[in-house]
């Protein structure tokens, strides 16, 4: 079998709060992980909410990371979602666990679009996009 993707789901415990409530820090901070990971971003949204907490997602050529953020828990849920070969999601973890000051992460990884090639390589692109 062979996958069309890895998709790592984290929660991040013991963050800093301080940096959990700021939008432009965890904007910075997820598109530079995507960066440190050798993936091509596409696009990003974040959003604040009121008392505090952040959402937002980076899209990347290779699919997507996400987040929110509860600081007054010091918690962040973060789906770092890679296809094809080129990135490794682990280095995105990482980068994101130092930068939210984590002291605390629990992880799930999983294969997403398993397929039976016969010998043939999975493509996670149709040829020509």
């Amino acid at each position: 079998m062979q996958a069309l993707g890895r998709q790592i789901l984290v929660e991040f415990y013991d963050c800093n709060p301080e940096l959990l409530k700021s939008e432009t820090y965890m904007e910075n901070a997820m598109v530079q992980a995507c960066i440190e990971g050798k993936a091509t971003v596409v696009t990003h949204t974040f959003h604040s909410f009121s008392p505090g907490g952040v959402s937002g997602v980076v899209v990347i050529a290779e699919s997507h990371v996400a987040i929110h953020t509860w600081p007054e828990y010091g918690y962040a849920a973060v789906d770092i979602f890679t296809c094809g070969e080129t990135i490794e999601p682990w280095i995105l973890y990482n980068y994101l666990k130092t930068a939210f000051e984590s002291r605390q992460a629990s992880q799930m990884e999983l294969k997403r679009g398993l397929f039976e090639t016969a010998g043939e390589k999975l493509r996670h692109k149709p040829e020509g996009l």
